[in-house]
């Protein structure tokens, strides 16, 4: 117990996953904010939807989500995108086409719970319209694409519509200095680089950046003319890299606190908390535009940084527990399977049980200072 090997950069591509399933931590149960702050930027996204050029209807159309997860949020969006696109046919005075979506994410996605979710396909015999009237139907073809989306996933110029949202922050690998405890960037006595060196920011600085690059090359490669990408991922308003905004509120404060409990209770080493770290990286908008003006093959219809509002969704905020519990569940449903693999089953709900406990002790403080905020890009392939 606690004496697992380090999860290697090899394994995290593998095991990297949101907690599946359907109980209190999975992230079906645990992505009600990112349904919300989603909800705040359809407007955003019909923007984007705007830009994409139609093609004849008798081919059918593509719409493809990077980084899916395994609740309903995906779902919806998808669909937003599709009836949206089916108005552009019709205003055109032309019959909409078929519709195939794709739910892509890293092989070790829940797609089983996902796809359980979805609803039936409507009868094709029947009209477009009676397709789209038809209560708990889909008007589109499914199919989940296993695979990072840092490389190609497609075939050539056969997408239309890309959309990602709360994923990008996620980087395909811990830099390897980060932990090197010869490097400067070794990341010691911390789980995340809220706070952490200039030296330890900078390297996830450059690995978000090489990451985005390998993104817009592929997708560069797959989309169709004058198709579309709508993108949403955590970022920050602070220029300082080690400041991480709601992401090190989330993953710097009590998640690192509880860390150092077990460290401190003897139940994991030092060493097994310093070789723990969280992938992800909260960029600024010049991090993010730097890397697409780089790669050049999208023009920026929109890139703006937005308030997304607080991650904890709660129905008795004087509740101080149900904060706490909250908190943990939904640190767990994002970072539990990392967690799982690094110190094991039991020690991973020990760590959890900690989360809970600091959240409920500081439940005022985190519903008051615990925001996120999130890049958003609208880009069209030159």
């Amino acid at each position: 117990m606690g004496d697992n090997v380090v999860v290697s950069n090899m394994e995290l591509e593998r095991l990297l996953s949101m907690k599946g399933g359907k109980g209190e931590a999975s992230y079906a149960n645990n992505s009600q904010a990112q349904a919300i702050h989603a909800k705040s930027m359809l407007h955003l996204l019909k923007e984007a939807l705007d830009k994409v050029e139609l093609h004849d209807p008798n081919i059918p159309f593509v719409v493809v989500d990077l980084g899916c997860s395994c609740g309903s949020n995906t779902i919806n969006v998808v669909d937003v995108i599709i009836k949206h696109i089916i108005k552009r046919y019709e205003a055109l005075g032309f019959n909409p086409p078929e519709f195939s979506a794709f739910f892509s994410d890293l092989p070790s996605n829940d797609f089983n719970t996902l796809f359980q979710l979805l609803p039936p396909l409507a009868n094709y015999g029947v009209s477009m319209e009676e397709c789209l009237a038809a209560n708990n139907t889909r008007s589109y073809f499914a199919a989940g694409v296993p695979g990072s989306f840092y490389r190609r996933l497609f075939p050539a110029r056969s997408v239309d519509v890309f959309h990602s949202a709360f994923s990008l922050h996620w980087l395909s690998q811990v830099p390897e200095s980060v932990q090197d405890k010869r490097s400067n960037a070794y990341n010691k006595g911390r789980v995340f680089i809220h706070g952490a060196s200039d030296m330890t920011t900078n390297a996830y600085k450059k690995q978000f950046q090489r990451d985005l690059a390998g993104f817009l090359s592929s997708r560069s490669a797959e989309m169709k003319s004058k198709g579309s990408m709508f993108l949403v991922c955590l970022g920050r308003t602070s220029v300082d890299p080690t400041d991480q905004g709601g992401a090190g509120l989330l993953f710097g404060t009590h998640f690192q606190d509880a860390w150092d409990d077990l460290v401190q209770e003897g139940l994991i080493s030092t060493e097994k908390r310093d070789s723990f770290n969280i992938p992800i990286y909260a960029p600024t908008l010049q991090d993010f535009k730097e890397v697409v003006e780089a790669d050049g093959s999208f023009s920026i219809n929109k890139l703006e940084v937005v308030k997304g509002g607080s991650p904890l969704v709660v129905n008795q905020p004087d509740d101080a527990s149900e904060v706490g519990r909250v908190l943990a569940n939904s640190c767990r449903s994002v970072s539990g399977v990392l967690v799982d693999a690094h110190i094991g089953d039991k020690l991973s709900e020990e760590l959890f049980l900690r989360v809970e406990k600091r959240g409920t002790n500081h439940g005022k403080e985190l519903l008051e200072k615990l925001q996120l905020f999130h890049i958003v890009a609208s880009l069209s392939l030159v």
